[in-house]
């Protein structure tokens, strides 16, 4: 993907440093995280878009669920399956906790990206992982909620384009609130650690 490891990963880095600034101090015997906590920021609030089942989703149909949220796209190269790899590795490491866990993966290219490729796509990982996809409106207002950066990059033809893309993911709690930002490449023993926290934390 041509970009995304000078412009994308880049980008990534610099909103982590930019939501690390923003952090809610957590009480002294709250959850130690080792990614960046960004409870109570504004944004990545909800979604309104359709599962690769072709049910309408939003954030409350998994409430219960520790709920991680990536952007991408299945043509994608490098980014996009290294993550999903993590977080399948995540999975396998939460042991039976991985029940109460819902991984989302959003695209960015939702004229390529069909439910009938992304159900393909997204399970090949991990069964329990769950592709979404709008049209351009809506993929459009869901990264600007999310404050996630996407732009086409033109092609040997124009169905060869490649899309630039913020590389980071986005971790709810069971309760449905934002509260962690994973930069790129913190690889899975950073997801599993905090998704433990999130879970330890909930049944307390």
């Amino acid at each position: 993907m041509r970009g995304v490891a000078s412009v994308a990963v880049l980008r990534a880095g610099l909103v982590a440093g930019l939501l690390a600034g923003l952090v809610a101090g957590c009480a002294p015997d709250g959850p130690k995280f080792m990614a960046s906590d960004v409870t109570g920021t504004t944004f990545a609030r909800d979604f309104q878009l359709t599962d690769h089942n072709g049910k309408a989703r939003t954030l409350a149909d998994f409430r219960g669920n520790v709920v991680v949220l990536f952007f991408g796209y299945t043509q994608c190269p490098d980014v996009c399956p290294t993550t999903l790899a993590e977080l399948a590795e995540t999975m396998k490491r939460l042991g039976p906790d991985a029940d109460r866990v819902r991984v989302l993966f959003v695209t960015v290219d939702p004229d390529r990206d069909t439910a009938e490729l992304l159900s393909k796509y997204v399970p090949a990982f991990d069964p329990r992982f769950l592709g979404l996809f709008g049209d351009a409106a809506a993929t459009e207002r869901t990264a600007k909620e999310f404050k996630v950066i996407y732009q086409k990059q033109p092609g040997s033809t124009p169905g060869a384009y490649t899309v630039d893309h913020s590389a980071g993911t986005f971790v709810f709690d069971p309760q449905g609130r934002i509260r962690l930002y994973v930069s790129y490449g913190q690889g899975p023993d950073v997801f599993a650690h905090d998704i433990a926290e999130l879970l330890r934390t909930a049944k307390s």
